[in-house]
């Protein structure tokens, strides 16, 4: 008798369902301005960040550890604005934002304006697990992340020839742009990712290099909890990816959130409203990926385009970059 019911539990965890979705960053891509080349390395970074916390979701593994996994492997590819292809500043630097949230009991963890950090969504989960805080910035973060023996690199490790030509590019015409594009584009280089486990449990991640030439110390949405990162395992988990200050000031991850639990929305409706409604009407541009607690998906964006990709409960995986 006890081995049946061993087996029922088993097979009960199996049926479990499960989600992952990740983002590499929205905004002005389109086939015309993309080769062959840079497609397929995209597609395969995108797929290989996917796998990871696919794989970790797929063992009964946590929601968190899962877009830990997809983060670290969109931090450590230089394609994607964040950890290792992190755009540079003014001052010819690379400041880097990152923020986490667990949906089981609202535990936050973020950082910003840290230099020289490996993984920066290592810093913001080792902010919420390790400390009593929330939001550490800039030195003081810093020290934190070598007080947990947090890995750290050289700038060699950060530089990028073709990131460092627009940042030369924007320097001299005295701007600031989105991420590592051409003039007349636009693509917001946020990485993220948000998963619902086979415990019923949900979390979000986001991380960030920012504005190309960006000054004054200047933070987006991908660190403040709510803006650009928002779990709760009553409604969903929200990553962002857009023009910062617009998505700050329409509290954009909340918003959904409290549309779904207070709206009585569901999540392509919440989604709907916020990315196609709200930010339009004050001119924000961008995306966000979004899972519920039943594992169901969204990834809306009202840009041209936007790296993105998920899997549902082990079936095929989907990558996709265009409209």
């Amino acid at each position: 008798m006890k081995s049946v019911g061993v087996l029922k539990l088993r097979n009960k965890n199996l049926d479990m369902k499960y989600s992952i979705a990740i983002h590499g960053g929205a905004g002005t891509i389109t086939r015309s301005s993309m080769t062959a080349e840079k497609e397929k390395a995209y597609t395969e970074s995108l797929g290989a960040a996917l796998k990871a916390g696919n794989d970790i979701l797929a063992n009964g593994g946590s929601a968190l550890d899962a877009v830990t996994a997809s983060a670290i492997s969109l931090e450590n590819c230089p394609l994607f604005n964040a950890g290792k292809g992190a755009v540079f500043t003014a001052d010819g630097k690379h400041e880097m934002d990152a923020s986490i949230m667990r949906g089981d009991n609202l535990e936050a963890g973020a950082i910003s304006g840290v230099m020289n950090v490996r993984n920066p969504i290592e810093l913001a989960r080792a902010v919420m697990e390790k400390s009593e805080h929330v939001f550490l910035f800039g030195l003081g973060a810093e020290k934190f992340a070598k007080e947990n023996g947090l890995a750290f690199e050289d700038d060699n490790y950060f530089y990028d020839a073709f990131r460092f030509a627009q940042f030369q590019e924007a320097q001299k015409e005295g701007r600031i742009q989105m991420d590592h594009t051409e003039i007349h584009d636009k693509k917001f280089g946020t990485i993220g990712a948000v998963a619902l486990d086979q415990h019923g449990n949900l979390a979000a991640c986001t991380s960030t290099g920012g504005m190309t030439n960006k000054n004054y110390n200047r933070i987006g949405d991908t660190p403040v909890i709510g803006a650009g990162t928002y779990a709760n395992n009553n409604t969903c988990a929200i990553s962002c990816t857009g023009h910062g200050e617009y998505f700050i000031r329409a509290v954009v991850a909340y918003d959904i959130s409290c549309l779904m639990e207070y709206g009585k929305l569901n999540l392509q409706e919440a989604c709907d409203k916020v990315v196609f409604e709200k930010l339009v009407k004050i001119g924000g541009e961008g995306g966000l990926i979004a899972i519920d607690k039943e594992g169901n998906i969204s990834l809306p964006f009202n840009s041209e385009g936007m790296y993105r990709g998920y899997q549902k409960n082990g079936e095929i995986p989907v990558i996709l970059i265009y409209k």
